[in-house]
Formats: C-alpha cells, structure tokens, sequence
C-alpha cells in the first residue's frame, strides 16, 4: 500500500491516541528551561524506567491496533495477509527502539520526523523475509508514528512550544494540511510513488555504467559499472587564499569533492574542460540518488528525484527549452509519468535537476537557457540544481545573482591518475597487466606522457594506445588522436577477429572523411545530435564520389560507421552523436582545414565551443597555413573592442601555438610577444585564463625582481593553475622574502603539484608566518612531519585521514585550526592533546551532531566556528571561560531554546549568526555583552534590524554580509547609540544619514 492510502485510514484523530500511550504524561516536562538537563528519549516513553506504565507486550499490542486501523477500510490490503503478524512483531519492535536512541527531544525534533523513522528502523533489527510491500508499508507507518510523536514532544507545556513548533515548521498545521491533501489525493499520490520507482530502476540502469574509452580493444567489456570505474575528482573555487579574514571559513569551502558539492551548495555552476568528467559526474548523480546502495557521502540525496537535462538534446531543433511537464520526453526518457508528476515533485523540494552542457548549446541560445533556469528557479524551492559547462562558455557572474556557487573540475592529481590507470588496466584483463606499472613509470618520468594524460577521458586513450602499442605512446595531441582514430577505425575489429559484422571493409582513411563530415555539419551549426535521417542523407550524398567506399550501399556504409567505428553513438533512436565531443572537434578542424574555411575559423574565434576546433585545426594545417591562423587571430585581436574577447582571442593563439607541427620562428615570436602583452595578468580571472596557454607562459612570467604585490600575487596565481611540474621552479623563486598575500598562494598551489616535490623545492623554504597551511591530503601532511614544519595555522580537507591528522596535530599543536570531517560520526580523538588551540572551525557535512567534550580541554579557547550542532548545546559553551567569538551561521538553524541557552555565554563579545536565525529570536532574550555581531542574508533577505537593536544594545562593530549588490535600509540601526562601524560587503546602503556621524562605514 502507497503511504497515501495509509495515510486516509490513519488520520490524525485515529493515530494520535494510540502513539500517546508510548509517552510519558507531562508530569516533570521536559527539563529544558534554565540550566536543567535535557531529558532523553529513554526516560521520556511510558515503557521504559522505574515507573513505567506498558509493558513490551503493551506496546506490541498498541502496533497490532495501528496496523488492524490501516488494515480497515475499502482498497486494496496494505501487505499480503499471511505476513500480519510478522509485520505486527516489526512494527513493535521499531516503535521500542524509540528508548534505545541515544539523543533528546530537542534533537529528535531539530531531525524531523523521515530522518528520525530512519534512526528507528536502524536501531530495530531489520525486517527478515517480509515482502516488498511489507517493507514499504512499515517505512510508511514508521514516518507516520514519528510525525506524530514529535507533535507531542512540542505540546509539553515546558518545551517552548511556540520556538519549536516554529523551527520544525509548524508540526500541528502540516499533519492537519497533509491529511487534508492526502484524504483528497490518496489515488495520485499512490501513482505517483508506483511511477517514481519505475523511474528510478530506469535511470540506475540508464546511467549505471561507464564507458572507458579504449577498453574495448581486445577482449574486455566495453562498458564498466559505474560504481567502480567512478574516480572522484576534487572541484575548487574561484577565489584564491589570500590573507586572514572572518570569511576564512567560506573559502575552505571552496574546495572539496565534486560528487559532495551539492552537499554544501544547493545551486552549482560546475565548470570543467572536454572530457574532465562533467558527464560522467552527472551520471553519478543520478545513480546515487537512484539507488538504496550509496556511496560514502551520498547519502544526502536520499529522497532526491533525478532530472537528467542534456542540453544538447533539449534543443537539438532549436525548439524551447521545456517545462517540467516535457523533462522527460525531451531527454529521451521512454517512461510516461503521471499528469502533474514532476511539478508535484519540484514543488515539494524532492528534485534534483541536473543540466549538463550550457557550452554546448550555441552562444546566442545561452541568454534564453538562463532566463529558463531562472524561470525554473522562482517557481520551485527547496531542490537541488547542477548546471555544467565549460570554463569559458559564461561569465564569472553568469548565475551568481541566482545563489549558484561557482565552481570547477580541478585537473587530475598525480595520485588520481596513478589510481585511473590501475583501474584502467584491471578492467583490461590479463593481457594489459605488463603494462601497467611500465606506464605508470612513463607518466612519473616522461613529461610530455604527463601531459597527456590530465583527464579521464585522455588517460583512457593514453592507457589504451599504449596498450595497443606495446608500451610506446605518440607525442602531443594530435598524434595521440590520429593514433586513437587509426586504432577504432581500421585496427580493432581485426583484432578482435570480429571479420566484417556489415559486409564493409575501409581503411581508416575513407573512415574518416565520412565522419569528418558529419562533425563539420553539427560544428558549422552550432550543434552535438543531429536527426539520424540527416545523418544518413549526408553520408549517402558522400560515398558515391569515395573510390572504396563507393562498392557499398551508402545504408550499410552508414550501419558500419555507427555500429562499428567507436566514434558515433544513438542516444535516442532517431539521433546521433559523436561518443565524446573532443572526436567531434578534432575531426571538424580536420575538414575546416581541407576545406580551407579560415573566414569560418576566425568568425567563429571568440566563440567558446570553437576554442578546441581552432588549436585542431592549427595541429592540422600546414606551416603556411598554420601562419595564417594565427596571424587571423591576432588581427582578431587588435578589432576586438571587448577587453575579453581580445584576451580570449591572444590566449587563443598562443594555446594552438602547443598544436602546431611546424610553424615559422617568426609567428612564433609574434605571437608569444602579444601574449606577453598579457603578462603578468591583471586579476585571477585574467591569470587562470592566461594559466590554460599550458607550461610556456612560464617562459613570459617575470620576477620576482622589480614586481609589486599585485603583480606578483597575480604571476604566482597563474603559475599555480599551470598542471605542469615545469612550474615547481618558478613558484620556487617566491617562496622567500614575498608578502603573505603570495605565500598564502604558493600554499594552496601545493595540492596541484606532486607533494614531495613541491615541499622540497617550495614549502620547506617558504616563510610560515601567520601562514594558513592548507592540507588536502595524506601526502602533504606526511611532508609537513617529515620536514619537521609546525604550522600554527592548518586548513585540514575532509579526505585527510584519521590517522594523518592525528600524526600531523601531535607535531604541530597549532593555535588556529579550520577542519573538515566526513561521515556521521567524525572522529576528532585527534584534537584532544592540543594545548595552543586559539581558533576552531569546524565543518561537518554529513554529520547531524558531534560532542563538545570532544574539544581540548587544555586549550585557551578563544575562537569557535561550527556547521553542525553540539549534542550537549551551545549553553555548554558556558564552562569555555576564555570564549570570545562564537559563530553560528551555518549551524542548524537556532531555535528559542537556543537563544534562551545562548544568553548563558556571558564570555562571549562576538557573535556571528545568520539571518534567518534572528526570526526564532525570543522578545525576551538580550545579549547586553555582545560588542561585535556579524550578519549574513541571503537572496535579498530582509536583515531583521529591529530585532538587531532590541536584542543587542551593547553592539558597537555590526559587519553584514549579504549577496553583492542589493540594497539595504539601514535607517533603524541608529537606535544602537553606542554604534561605531558598519561593515557591509559590497551592499548599496541607505539611510546612512541617520547614523551617529561617528560610526564609521566600510562597504
């Protein structure tokens, strides 16, 4: 039985009464005024304890009723009649594991009722041979009990029931509400949940598996489950490290894992170049929230409703972008949902919408993909939103006024692409394994290897071509292509002894003029499918004037190419596209250039999707023509009134300079003097753009000698982004004597690199003072010990692990720590022998609670940050004398209770809150001894200043931090007579003249 049809037998005048047998009568309250304990769960039911009032038997009979009600009435029995009694016996069971949780009510509440019925059913012992709808029908009435018994917990007289009924927004109207909506609704709703496991099935089947470029050369599957040939890879972003600030915390932030980026950000932008992994990490996406099996770290998108949306094909005929009603249809989703479906679970805040591909739609359709994403946006909150694209496709502020968190695909690490290739050649099969380690080898010492393999989609060709050729690989990426394409055109069928499945026997050659074909059509068009009848007519126009290919029917050469080559693929049963858009590229610049359409290439320069058309096609030409691209672009250059397209286009040329077989000394100069006219750049978005020239801008960048702060931030900065170790020695020549500001830089720049060898050349020299030392893995806090470096700042990331960091804090001790703990339960045994810990910042994603008594109790405390809730409470912080600034704003959101308990941190003389906290702020509650409060709102909230200036009245600093731009009415501050600066972040403030003219402002 669906959990509707449960509900429309079990409202809420029939299920309360049973469930408030298992609590206690409101006798002694809840214990959660003044400095009284909280009360726990156990000591809160009627059957546990000295005085209780049921017995196991009793509360076994109370499921039996609960069960016999839902059991009642017309439709359809809820689980198969011969399962009854286990049913009764789970159901039982689960409900008594409500004394076995080790927390309180506030807590059960703060958790809400799913996340509680979860806590239940894996404290019970799990259902044994029952059926599927057995399950679902305990996991239904499981949720229903916990709704209800929470509702009871904020009727206890001394619970605060206002403040807490407010923060689990408001129990008693949403049963009332969702009964309502249910009774009404039961039949669609039980649709619905029938159609969304149908759904769900489809698209862990759809997306449950990889391909591996290469991997079907001999005797190996072509396809890899994708559960173990997924390679997390590390996402960062835009801002660089620079000093100190009370936002130190939002840059630590900033770099994580992609797959947990949604974890921490409801909206991200995802930049990241060709074949870095976008699709395959939407993929991914999609198969953790379809799943019940998930991986470490994805439990946060239980109950997530993917939406799969390729934008290549939601406009392959430039037709409108689709409303929820037509996701699926357009994406090729063969399952009909119900009317109404995915508005309903857009609405609800279940969705996860997953838009892969904003480059590749053309240019001038990318205003129009905006205006519907923000269309989307409005209508729905509460979902989870992934937009990808490649790093140049949009602006830096292309969705930023939206809440979108923008970030990028970092290049792969050394240790990820060892991890890539021992993977890689498992999958391969016996036969690949002598040349694992002998490539391994090749990519640690040949340097122009390394620099081919810097994503997963070229470690694929690397590991396959070297496979194919016995262990040599050709040089640059050009070559590397030609040889991929020679290998899936002609090679590998024969190999294989597959003979001629079509009847068709071509060389390569022949091959590829015809596909090339197709890639010129969708490239000249803006576009990544095309209609598989098209595709057939240009194809069929072709062969007749091909001597080899001409003895086939045009039908069978198509079937050949689309079946056998490797390079095309059907999505959907009338379109075709190419495997990876890298092949697509790469062959249109082959046939622009034998066409000889230079006016195309350069029309076409400032376009971001032609970037790698054009360095293809310089690989492709010949000397003279190679010149003349370049030299193109360079007048490009000088036409272009847009400071950014002209930099596109000089970086632009000096990038294809990297492709170029043969050009004259001559351009070459040419065209590195323009791009030297770049350096050093003028900010970090100029200097990450510059980095993508590749290993020869380090040639370009000057100094250290005769730079200026600005300058030499901004040549480090683009040294940093550059995936090459060439860079090491350069960055090497800052390390002493440069500004904090640039040794902060040359800090974060050492994930990029290979950790020994940057510790050696750069870290153990540099000047450590107030350095934040960021660590993201194991490697670089094995350096830092065996260096004998203490830094008394440490950025500790959340893929250190336990044992790393214990190692590393013993040989540290430092004063300002900001760590990041996965998992539910962090292990932070680690902290316990520091004695200098000053300031700490704590970032849990995955974990609901940690334990204040986990803290050093040596330490002089001054400093405390946190994003997930002490167990104990914040009125615990009272026994930490030395507490001074406390921030909260990405803690659970504060309830009454917890201001009541706040008002116990007399210490304390800043606080930092969000502010949407303030909205639970009792009119009872003052904080006199709060001097410094910060601020922060988000999407164009309303700061709440009244309250501000009743609850505050000792404040003389008051920073707010709010999205750029808006504008804010700051008339009523001036009831804060004691007032002497305002700090806001690049706001529009008004009402200024109303301040005493002694508070100094800062925006």
């Amino acid at each position: 039985m669906e959990p509707a049809l449960i509900g429309t037998r079990l409202a809420s005048a029939a299920i309360g009464p049973i469930l408030k047998k298992l609590l206690v009568s409101d006798g002694p309250g809840a214990g959660l005024t003044g400095g009284a304990r909280a009360v726990r769960l156990s000591s809160l039911v009627s059957f546990r304890g000295e005085k209780r009032t049921l017995t196991e038997k009793d509360v076994r009979k109370l499921a039996a009723a609960l069960v016999e009600r839902s059991d009642s009435g017309p439709g359809e029995a809820p689980f198969p009649a011969d399962e009854t009694e286990a049913v009764v016996h789970t159901l039982g069971t689960t409900l008594l594991a409500l004394g076995d949780l080790d927390m309180d009510d506030v807590q059960a509440v703060r958790l809400g009722h799913r996340a509680l019925a979860r806590r239940l059913r894996a404290a019970a012992p799990a259902p044994d041979g029952l059926s599927t709808d057995s399950v679902l029908y305990l996991e239904s009435m499981t949720e229903w009990a916990c709704l209800h018994i929470l509702e009871f917990f904020t009727q206890r007289s001394t619970f605060i029931a206002r403040s807490l009924v407010e923060q689990t927004r408001g129990q008693a109207e949403l049963i009332a509400k969702v009964d309502a909506l249910l009774t009404g609704t039961a039949a669609t709703t039980a649709q619905d949940a029938a159609f969304e496991r149908r759904y769900l099935a489809h698209l862990a089947k759809k997306h449950g598996s990889l391909t591996i470029y290469g991997i079907d050369l001999h005797h190996s599957a072509k396809e890899w489950p994708l559960d173990v040939a997924y390679l997390s890879l590390e996402a960062a972003g835009p801002a660089e490290p620079t000093t100190p600030a009370p936002v130190r915390q939002e840059l630590a932030k900033t770099h994580l894992r992609a797959d947990h980026a949604l974890a921490r950000h409801d909206k991200v932008l995802l930049r990241g170049l060709a074949g870095s992994g976008k699709t395959t990490l939407v993929q991914w996406l999609t198969v953790s929230a379809a799943s019940d099996d998930r991986a470490d770290g994805m439990a946060y998108l239980y109950g997530r409703i993917p939406f799969v949306l390729p934008l290549r094909t939601l406009t392959r005929h430039g037709e409108r972008l689709p409303g929820p009603d037509r996701f699926l249809s357009a994406a090729g989703c063969p399952l009909t949902a119900p009317e109404g479906w995915a508005d309903r679970v857009l609405a609800a805040g279940r969705g996860l919408v997953l838009v892969d591909g904003i480059d590749e739609i053309p240019e001038t359709e990318r205003g129009r993909a905006r205006e519907w994403l923000r269309d989307l946006l409005s209508a729905y909150d509460g979902n989870r939103w992934l937009v990808t694209a490649r790093p140049t496709a949009v602006g830096n502020d292309w969705l930023a006024r939206d809440g979108f968190t923008d970030l990028a695909l970092s290049p792969m690490s050394r240790t990820e692409v060892a991890t890539f290739v021992r993977r890689w050649h498992r999958a391969a099969g016996p036969e690949a394994e002598p040349y694992e380690q002998q490539l391994l080898d090749a990519l640690r010492t040949t340097e122009h290897v390394a620099q081919l393999a810097t994503n997963p989609l070229m470690c694929g060709l690397v590991c396959a071509l070297h496979l194919d050729r016995r262990g040599y690989l050709p040089r640059g990426r050009k070559a590397l292509y030609e040889s991929a394409l020679s290998m899936l055109l002609s090679r590998r069928d024969r190999e294989r002894g597959m003979g001629n499945p079509y009847g068709i026997d071509l060389d390569a050659a022949p091959q590829i003029q015809l596909v090339q074909r197709l890639a010129y059509w969708l490239t000249r068009n803006g576009r990544l499918q095309m209609d598989r009848a098209h595709a057939e007519s240009v194809i069929a126009e072709a062969v007749p004037a091909m001597v080899e290919a001409s003895a086939y029917s045009p039908d069978r050469v198509f079937a050949h190419l689309l079946h056998r080559s490797g390079l095309l693929r059907e999505p959907t049963t009338d379109t075709i596209d190419f495997v990876h858009r890298t092949f697509q590229d790469y062959l249109a610049a082959k046939a622009l250039v034998d066409h000889w359409d230079i006016g195309v290439l350069i029309q076409h320069a400032t376009d971001d999707t032609w970037e790698d058309v054009i360095r293809m096609a310089v690989g492709h030409a010949r000397p003279h023509e190679c010149a003349e691209i370049l030299r193109e672009l360079l007048k490009a250059a000088d036409a272009a009134e847009d400071r950014r397209d002209q930099l596109r286009l000089l970086i632009l040329a000096a990038t294809a300079l990297n492709h170029a077989t043969e050009v004259t000394p001559a351009v070459r100069e040419e065209v590195l003097a323009r791009a030297a006219e770049l350096v050093p750049p003028r900010t970090p978005d100029e200097a990450r753009e510059l980095a993508t020239v590749g290993r020869m801008v380090l040639d370009l960048l000057p100094g250290p000698e005769g730079l200026g702060e600005e300058e030499a931030l901004m040549a480090v900065t683009t040294a940093t982004h550059i995936p090459s170790d060439a860079a090491v020695p350069y960055l090497a020549r800052f390390a002493r004597g440069s500004t904090l500001r640039v040794r902060s830089q040359l800090v974060w720049g050492w994930q990029r690199f290979d950790a020994l060898a940057y510790a050696e050349a750069v870290i153990a020299v540099i000047d450590p003072t107030d350095l934040h030392f960021t660590v993201v893995h194991d490697d670089q806090a094995a350096e830092l010990v065996r260096l004998g470096i203490a830094p008394d700042r440490l950025d500790i990331g959340i893929d250190v692990s336990a044992e790393a960091l214990r190692d590393l804090l013993a040989a540290c001790d430092p004063h300002m720590l900001f760590l990041t703990r996965g998992g539910e339960d962090p292990d932070l045994t680690a902290l316990a022998g520091l004695t200098r810990l000053d300031t700490l910042s704590l970032e849990f994603p995955y974990a609901p609670f940690w334990r204040l008594s986990d803290l050093p109790s040596e330490a002089p405390l001054r400093t405390l940050t946190f994003g997930s809730w002490p167990e104990e409470g914040i009125g615990a912080l009272r026994s930490a004398s030395l507490l001074r600034h406390l921030t909260l704003w990405d803690a659970h959101p504060l309830t009454a209770h917890d201001w009541r308990e706040a008002t116990l941190l007399t210490q304390v003389r800043q606080l930092a809150v969000a502010n949407v906290d303030l909205e639970t702020l009792p009119e009872d509650v003052v904080l006199p001894w709060i001097s410094e409060l910060v601020i922060s709102t988000h999407d164009e909230e309303t700061p709440q200043f009244e309250k501000v200036v009743r609850a505050f009245p000792g404040l003389r600093a008051f920073a707010l931090f709010s999205d750029p731009g808006h504008e804010m009415d700051v008339t009523s501050l001036a009831g804060l007579e004691g007032l002497t600066e305002l700090h806001a972040n690049d706001l529009r403030l008004t009402g200024t003249e109303h301040l005493s003219p002694t508070v100094r402002i800062r925006t």
